[in-house]
């Protein structure tokens, strides 16, 4: 069906990103013009409104509902194509990696399906199976490490999508006039988002409102995953409950103060603090295994998400790392209005999903 789509919509000239999250949808529309992707119109929509929850919240709907955000933010966002790439979320899907025996290319399928069942919880008739086999070093100091390299097998990278959720977010998809030509997982996106080409190994934290997803990247091939169950919610919950206030309120406080309140909010701060501070020393456990597994540094942290704008995350960040710690800039990969590049290098990291998804999306008219 993909391949049907893409050639159905080949000479569309717009096309569109779609990022269904657990507590807002982004959406981003671009075209390519003189060879380079040009912003066109974006948009965000808050889900919890729809939920009867305050903005912010993650909330789990029902597809309908899903629906009826996606077209009142198509509207309010005035996008003019309804062909698209969307993103799945994490959750979704399982990810795991394995290591294959030195096998022809032909039975590599067969091998990773045999090897993938130890890991999949249900019949993997009833599971989309995708995988990658993982590019080895590009040179070896002798031939002695290279037969050695071939002998121990290869590395694969298998995903498996449950068939009953591709079919709910296809039928979203239809429900909402959109036609994508592809799904993909949120992952792939953020990487070719806020990765360039050349980058040694980086890991991007993406801190949603249920979850922080933590993904670390090896010249481009994602090496390693990992989901943290804290998310920006957490901390507004967290301020609601020891402050005795609204769960509005609390969240309005800690978007506007964050760690950046001085010491008249120093029950916030502490709140703030201690919340991170669990996350990060999750993120930390999980460089300190890929590190012992690889023996390899992580050079470059890269901060995604609508939970990474807190005031003062970044100062934090790189006090818990010790690297180098910057927010992701989607948008630089765009041509956009220069007199808003500060409005978008504040929103990139709520985007990244979005934007990688739709410059996917773009490449497949070339």
């Amino acid at each position: 069906m993909a391949s049907f789509l893409s050639s159905l919509f080949k000479k569309e000239s717009s096309v569109l990103g779609i990022d269904v999250g657990s507590s807002s949808i982004k959406v981003i529309q671009i075209k390519k013009k003189r060879g380079k992707a040009v912003l066109e119109t974006y948009g965000e929509l808050a889900l919890g409104p729809y939920g009867g929850v305050e903005i912010g919240r993650a909330v789990s709907l029902p597809p309908e509902k899903i629906s009826e955000a996606i077209r009142d933010l198509l509207r309010e966002s005035k996008t003019t194509t309804t062909s698209c790439g969307a993103a799945l979320p994490l959750s979704s899907s399982l990810i795991t990696f394995i290591t294959v025996p030195p096998v022809p290319d032909k039975q590599l399928a067969d091998i990773v399906s045999l090897e993938a069942r130890k890991y999949i919880p249900v019949p993997l008739s009833e599971v989309f199976l995708d995988f990658s086999v993982i590019p080895k070093e590009e040179t070896y100091e002798n031939e002695a490490d290279q037969a050695q390299a071939d002998k121990a097998g290869r590395d694969v990278l298998v995903v498996a999508i449950h068939n009953e959720y591709l079919n709910e977010f296809q039928s979203v998809m239809n429900a909402s006039g959109l036609q994508p030509s592809f799904y993909e997982i949120e992952i792939f996106s953020s990487i070719r988002a806020v990765l360039e080409q050349g980058v040694g190994t980086a890991m991007i934290i993406d801190m949603g409102a249920r979850s922080t997803k933590l993904y670390i990247v090896e010249r481009g091939v994602l090496r390693a995953s990992h989901i943290i169950n804290k998310g920006s919610q957490d901390i507004t919950l967290a301020l609601s409950k020891a402050l005795s206030i609204s769960v509005a309120d609390a969240e309005n406080m800690k978007r506007m103060k964050g760690l950046k309140g001085g010491p008249e909010y120093k029950e916030l701060t502490e709140i703030i603090t201690v919340n991170l501070d669990y996350i990060f020393y999750e993120a930390n456990a999980t460089l300190l295994n890929y590190q012992k597994k690889y023996q390899k540094n992580v050079s470059k942290v890269i901060l995604t998400g609508g939970g990474v704008l807190l005031k003062g995350f970044t100062d934090l960040a790189k006090i818990s790392f010790q690297a180098d710690v910057t927010y992701a800039d989607p948008f630089s990969k765009l041509e956009t209005p220069a007199f808003l590049a500060e409005e978008f290098a504040t929103a990139g990291p709520e985007f990244t999903v979005a934007i990688g998804a739709v410059l996917r999306r773009l490449s497949e008219l070339e």
